[in-house]
């Protein structure tokens, strides 16, 4: 009897370029397609594009740490 064949590698959309990329460890940039497009993704974040939305808290909000 032989062993079942391993399944086959998952392609997923890259984050960045949305082109198909190898989920498998062997591709080392995963979940992208290159290392262009995780460096381009990693510089989005340094510079703040994927901020969540929100307000500045007041000084009086008990919920925020005193600066003492």
């Amino acid at each position: 009897m032989t062993a079942p064949a391993p399944p086959a590698p998952r392609r997923v959309p890259c984050p960045t370029c949305k082109g198909p990329a190898l989920f498998d460890p062997s591709n080392r940039w995963r979940p992208f397609c290159s290392q262009r497009c995780r460096t381009a993704d990693l510089g989005a974040w340094a510079s703040e594009q994927f901020r969540v939305p929100g307000s500045v808290p007041s000084e009086d909000d008990p919920n925020v740490p005193s600066a003492h």
